[in-house]
Formats: structure tokens, C-alpha cells, sequence
């Protein structure tokens, strides 16, 4: 029922769109829905909002951007704002992560194996949805499938472009090693990129603080006593 009603309201290509969204939410996030079953709750929830609105609230002129406002806030903070969550997580897992996996394939071992070893040295979200890859290639998948399927369930670009590399360099038969170094040199410049970026934020988040707080504050203590005389 909600899988007919959902597809007569939405494009199939908007609900594929959506589920690939859902499928790189990962398993630690707590919601249990699919594509169908969200885009039907949130048509659902905003009429039912629309509805009340109508019925107890009296400025008609609003109702139409309240409900927008919720429309488009039920997606930002069910998935946009979960999966920049988990892109950020994942990012600050890739260093240590791809290190060790680089380290373990210089030690001697393939890919494969050193997936195995990396995976069991490390408890984080990264490694679970390689443990998930390495679980397919047990029944059956080939190494080149996980980790196309993996590719699909990352959202951090990063992640995606050594998942790339890495399928490449198992097709052309190109050194492992020298591509993983290469990533994992990236991954490192990266990371100080990124804290840089976060260092240069400082002063404008300072700025925001000064103007809300401390202003206001100095100007009250400069003209509290022109106040009180007034009074």
C-alpha cells in the first residue's frame, strides 16, 4: 500500500535517489525505514501538519512557508544531517585506517589478507562496512564486486576515490603499495587541510560571539549610568 501510494506521488529515479541516500546511513544511525516508507511518512506528516495549521492557527499567510520549512527540514535532519555527520567520522577514521592497510600489505600479504588483518586491529565504523565486503567475498562475491557494492555505501568522497584506486590498481595490475602510500599521503594532507580550515574559523565565530554578548554588555556598562539618571 505505501509502495503504491509513494510511487504514484514521486519519480522512481527520485526514490532510487533516496535510497541510495538511506544505504550510506550505515547500521549505528537507529533508523529502520526505506525510501518508500520516508518519502510516504514525510508527504504524510505535512499534511497533517498543513491540516492542523488550517484548523488552530490564524495567520493563513504563514502556513504555506511553515509547511515548506517542515517539508524540507524532515529531510535535512533525518539524512542530510546524519550523513554529513557520518562522512565526518568516517574521514577521521581513513588515516589511521588506510595506514594500517598499507602497512600490512608492505609486511607481504595481498589485498585480501591484509583487509582481514586491518579489519581485526580496528574497531570503527570504517572497518565494520569493510568486515561487511569481506563477509560477501565469503559467499561467493569477488573481491572487484565488494568493493563496488562498499563503494556504494560510503558517502565521503575521499573513502570513494581510494575504493577507486584501489579497484583500478587491481585491474591494471599496477603496484598496490605505491597507490595506498600515495592515498594515505593525501588522507594526511587532508586532515591538516581540514584543521587549518577549522583554525581559520575561529575568528569569525569569535566575531559572532563579541557582537551577541560582549557589545552589548560593554554598552550597557558605558551608558547603564545615563540610564539610571533617566530613570
Amino acid at each position: 500500500m505505501i509502495s503504491i501510494i509513494t510511487r504514484k506521488i514521486y519519480r522512481s529515479k527520485d526514490i532510487e535517489n533516496i535510497q541510495s541516500k538511506i544505504n550510506m546511513l550505515g547500521d549505528n544511525t537507529g533508523l529502520k525505514f526505506n525510501a518508500e516508507e520516508f518519502l510516504f511518512t514525510r508527504i504524510v506528516t505535512t499534511i497533517l501538519l498543513s491540516v492542523m495549521l488550517i484548523f488552530f492557527y490564524n495567520k493563513y499567510i504563514l502556513i504555506p512557508f511553515i509547511v515548506v520549512i517542515y517539508y524540507n527540514l524532515f529531510y535535512y535532519v533525518l539524512i542530510t544531517n546524519k550523513l554529513n555527520k557520518r562522512v565526518k567520522k568516517l574521514d577521521d577514521e581513513a588515516l589511521t585506517f588506510f595506514s594500517i592497510l598499507t602497512l600490512t600489505l608492505e609486511s607481504g600479504k595481498n589485498l585480501e589478507n591484509a583487509l582481514e588483518v586491518t579489519c581485526d586491529s580496528l574497531d570503527s565504523e570504517l572497518s565494520k562496512e569493510f568486515k561487511k565486503s569481506l563477509l560477501e567475498m565469503k559467499f561467493g562475491r569477488t573481491l572487484m564486486e565488494a568493493l563496488q557494492d562498499l563503494k556504494k555505501r560510503i558517502p565521503s568522497e575521499a573513502i570513494d576515490n581510494i575504493i577507486l584506486n584501489m579497484l583500478e590498481t587491481n585491474i591494471f595490475g599496477n603496484s598496490i603499495i605505491e597507490t595506498m602510500n600515495s592515498q594515505v599521503d593525501y588522507l594526511r594532507e587532508k586532515q591538516i587541510m581540514d584543521i587549518k580550515g577549522e583554525i581559520n574559523k575561529i575568528p569569525n565565530k569569535v566575531s559572532i560571539i563579541s557582537v551577541i554578548f560582549i557589545i552589548p554588555l560593554i554598552l550597557l556598562i558605558v551608558l547603564g549610568p545615563f540610564i539610571i539618571e533617566l530613570l
